[in-house]
Formats: C-alpha cells, sequence, structure tokens
C-alpha cells in the first residue's frame, strides 16, 4: 500500500499527550502519547492488557480522562460522551459488526441523520435523497456494485463492513478507529477494507488500525505505535521496521521469531487417515493423515475448503460427507458431532464467542461441558470433582484467571481459547482439530497456545490445526498441507517457509520465483 506523505507544517489530525488513566487505584494508562497525521494510518498494538481498549474509550467518549489532553486538527476537545466524539467527526468502528440486518443499505448509511422533506402535515424520510447520498458514499469507497435498496442481512459480512465505513464517512469522521476489522474476515475479504483504507488515506482521513494479525498491520499501516504495561513502548516506521523489533517492544523482551518452537516430526501410529473426502462444492478428494504426537498444519485461503474440512472430519456436517476416514486404524462414518467425540476427535471452532464458549457461563462449566456425564455421581453432578478438573488445566495450561469460577466472557482471548482447548483434554481424545487457533488472539498469548500444543503433541496427542494464516501453519507444523479449491495441491514438512506454501495456492510463476 502506499504512504501518504504528511505536511511537518500542519497539525496532527489527532494528537493524544500525556493521557493517563486509573481505575480504582490501579493504574492503567500512564503518560501515553499517540499522534496521527491527516491521511495516515497508524497501527495501535499490544498485548492484552497493555492500554489499547482504555486509551481508544477516551478518544472516543466512553471514558474520562486523568490527566493529559487531546486535540483533534489543533483543538482542544473534551469527550463527555461517544455522542460528542461522533460530533466531533471522531469515529469508532468496533470488532464486532453493529448493522441493523432488517434495514436497507441506505437506511443503515444514513441512520444518525436521515434527510427527511415536507410531508402532508410533517416531516418524512427523504427516500431519494437518503439514497442518493449513500450511493455517493458507496462510490467514494469503490463499491459502486452494493445496491441501496437491498436488506443489510443480504449482504455478506465484507460488505456489511463496508456499509459501516460507509455510516462513518456520512458522518464526516475525521478520525477513524478500526478496532480488528478482519476478525471475522477471509484473507480476501480483508483486501477489500485495505482498497477502502486506501481511499480513507487520499481523502486525508486519520485511521488508528488495532489489529492482532502483524502481516496486516505490515501492509497497511504508515507507523506503529505500541504500548506496553499502560506505557508507550515504542513508534515505528512501518517501511524499515523489522517484525522482531515490534514484538520485542510488545513483549518486553527479545522475540525475534514468534514460532520459536521444537518441532521433530512423528512417528507414531496413524491417527486419522483420510482418504478421498468430499463434500460437494466444498472438498474434492481430499486425502490427509496425522500420526499421535504430530501436528499437521492445513493452509488456505478463501473457497480452499479449510473452513470445511475439520467440520467434515469431525461429523460437524453430517452424512453428506463422502470418502474414507480411519481412526485409530477403524473405518469411522463422520455423520454427526456426537459420533466424532464418541470416536476420540475434539473440535475447537474458530469463532469463539458463537460455537466455543457460552459467555455468562463460569471458566469451570465452559471446561467441562462436553464431558459432563464423567463427572456424575449418584444421581447428581459432582461440583468438586468438577472445580478440581477446571484447577488442573488452570494451572497446567497457564490460564490468566481468578479461579474456576471466573464468568467466560470475562477472560481475554488467549485465554478464553485455552479454555477452548483444555475442554478437549481427556484420556478418550485421540484427535484435536482447531479452526483458526490464534484468530483475535495477542502476540504474547499466540505464542503460549503454541507451546502447549507443542507440548500436548508431545504427549501423544494428534493435533490437526486448519488456518489461512501462512505463518502460522509454517511456523508450528510437523507437516504442512495446501488446500486450493477443495483439493490437495501440497505437502510439505517441517521446515518449509511461508512462500513455498503460498506458492502451492497461486499458478502466477512470479510469485513462484520470489
Amino acid at each position: 500500500m502506499a504512504h501518504a506523505a504528511t505536511s511537518s507544517n500542519s497539525a496532527p489530525r489527532l494528537e493524544m499527550r500525556g493521557i493517563g488513566k486509573a481505575f480504582g487505584g490501579v493504574t492503567v494508562l500512564s503518560d501515553v502519547d499517540l499522534i496521527v497525521q491527516p491521511g495516515e494510518v497508524m497501527a495501535l498494538l499490544g498485548s492484552n492488557g497493555a492500554g489499547k481498549s482504555t486509551l481508544v474509550k477516551i478518544l472516543t467518549g466512553v471514558y474520562s480522562r486523568d490527566s493529559g489532553t487531546v486535540r483533534v486538527d489543533g483543538k482542544e476537545v473534551v469527550f463527555p460522551d461517544p455522542r460528542a466524539a461522533v460530533a466531533a467527526g471522531v469515529r469508532l468502528l468496533p470488532q464486532e459488526i453493529s448493522v441493523m440486518g432488517d434495514m436497507t443499505v441506505a437506511e443503515n448509511i444514513s441512520l444518525a441523520d436521515l434527510p427527511v422533506k415536507r410531508g402532508p402535515g410533517f416531516p418524512v424520510v427523504d427516500d431519494r435523497e437518503m439514497r442518493q447520498r449513500s450511493r455517493g458514499l458507496l462510490d467514494q469507497l469503490g463499491f459502486a456494485s452494493i445496491d441501496t435498496a437491498m436488506l443489510v442481512k443480504r449482504l455478506s459480512v465484507a460488505e456489511q463492513r463496508i456499509v459501516e465505513i460507509a455510516r462513518a464517512l456520512a458522518g464526516k469522521a475525521r478520525v477513524l478507529v478500526m478496532d480488528e476489522p478482519t476478525a471475522a474476515l477471509t484473507e480476501q475479504e480483508a483486501k477489500l477494507i485495505f482498497q477502502i483504507i486506501a481511499r480513507l488515506k487520499e481523502q486525508q482521513v486519520a485511521v488508528i488500525y488495532i489489529s492482532h494479525y502483524l502481516n496486516e498491520v505490515f501492509e497497511v499501516s504508515d507507523r506503529i505505535a505500541v504500548l506496553r504495561d499502560g506505557r508507550n513502548a515504542g513508534v515505528f516506521e512501518t517501511r524499515t521496521a523489522s517484525r522482531g523489533d515490534v514484538l520485542a517492544a510488545m513483549l518486553g523482551r527479545v522475540a525475534d521469531d514468534l514460532y520459536d518452537i521444537e518441532r521433530r516430526g512423528a512417528d507414531g501410529d496413524e491417527i486419522l487417515t483420510v482418504t478421498g473426502m468430499t463434500v460437494p462444492g466444498k472438498l474434492d478428494g481430499v486425502d490427509l493423515s496425522v500420526r499421535a504426537g504430530e501436528i499437521v498444519g492445513v493452509f488456505g485461503l478463501i473457497g480452499s475448503g479449510i473452513e470445511t474440512l475439520g467440520r467434515a472430519v469431525y461429523g460437524a456436517l453430517g452424512p453428506r460427507t463422502g470418502g474414507t476416514v480411519l481412526v485409530g486404524g477403524s473405518t469411522y462414518r463422520p455423520e454427526s458431532a456426537r459420533v466424532g467425540k464418541a470416536r476420540g476427535i475434539g473440535f475447537v471452532a474458530a469463532d469463539r464467542k458463537r460455537e466455543g464458549i457460552i459467555g455468562d457461563l463460569t471458566v469451570r462449566e465452559n471446561m467441562v461441558a462436553p464431558f459432563q456425564d464423567r463427572y456424575v455421581r449418584g444421581l447428581f453432578v459432582s461440583r468438586s470433582a468438577e472445580t478440581e478438573q477446571a484447577k488442573r488445566w488452570i494451572d497446567l495450561l497457564g490460564i490468566r484467571t481468578r479461579g474456576p469460577e471466573q464468568v467466560m466472557r470475562t477472560l481475554s482471548g488467549g485465554n478464553q481459547q485455552k479454555v477452548c482447548v483444555s475442554r478437549w483434554l481427556v484420556d478418550s481424545v485421540k484427535l484435536l482439530i482447531l479452526e483458526e487457533p490464534t484468530r483475535g488472539v495477542d502476540v504474547g498469548a499466540r505464542h503460549e497456545i503454541y507451546l502447549e500444543l507443542r507440548a500436548l503433541a508431545d504427549e501423544g496427542l494428534a493435533v490437526l490445526v486448519l488456518s489461512s494464516d501462512v505463518e502460522e501453519v509454517a511456523g508450528i507444523s510437523d507437516r504442512s498441507v495446501v488446500l486450493d479449491r477443495g483439493r490437495v495441491v501440497g505437502t510439505f514438512g517441517k521446515g518449509a517457509s511461508p512462500a513455498e506454501l503460498m506458492a502451492a495456492t497461486t499458478d502466477d510463476p512470479a510469485f513462484h520465483a520470489a
């Protein structure tokens, strides 16, 4: 992405200086600075608890600041509430998409400022003006193909995200905070967001980009600001920064290689053997195997089949799966998730919030959910047996929690993911399948999860990882498999580079040469 030049003579679009904030005597932010120029993309990074969310909430009027100043276009501002921030052109694009599915595209874009005209004795919404405004904004973003009269629930997730951005522009956004904007998107859908960011830069909008994906950060940003323990830990020019420097600033230690994990291959028994697996329109004759003690990573882009393969093996897709599957050397028909669990297969879905956790239940209740029958003593479920099991995995996996009775939704993303993994760590589970195991997880927690997966494999568990993060697959796998359009197009041993895996997905000779 081209980097916009900014004038040193003009005032920054956003200037936060000396920001401090404490809750109940605990300092969360201390003397934090953040300066963003017009037309600049500033990535804001930091591990969970670093202070990113608090800083953004101060900027957008959710929290008041205890100290420091905030200026927009050189003018000092105080936002008593989010509405005041929006009025000043400071907009937040939250991680969770917030559109009204049963309203049209035009209605969603114009929601905060509906155009009205005189009706028969009272004002009514001017539909024509609303559609024209919305059409202009979508055209401005380069998405003339989106129909302004369509209900938003009929759009793809990426298109819904585009509608959100158009709504921010309708409010004349000057500073746009994008919090994990691609977390629910495929790699190709994320490219659409990057195209929009390029347009926002041309329009001199200052963008604060929060993401756990370093590859995105290095592709889309001009500069990178890092917070650690509520303080500034470094500001980097993206074009000259190294990933090692950025990671070291985030983690407070030398972290040249996120994937510094011993890989040794495995000669254990073949736990999973897949031959000719077919799902109409999704998978076409996939062959795959995983041994005890081995991590096999499957990489693929959108439409490759990675979003289907794990579910097909587990049984979540039902009897429409074709081909032959052996588990532990005996034939297995993946007809249902219940059958998959009974055959010793565990499954961690990509979408933790919808398919992985029950946010209002406790850590203990989430951990024991798949195998609650194991804790029945007589006619009752033994709370003490459940608690003992939960404490065991909290200790072994280093889950940061106040204890087994903490409500699940209050944990960080990385710790939620560890709970999702722990629930399957019982003797009967021989194969653990993980979709996008570190999606939405900060860098420090990612490394911990990788180490835990390696330790589990060393104890004999067979691990199958399906990920659209090519660096992740290359970095943690004993063997790597590449899917493209439902077919296996490459198999690699340990040590394969991300470039080799990516090259297997394209016929572009220039890419292979690179």
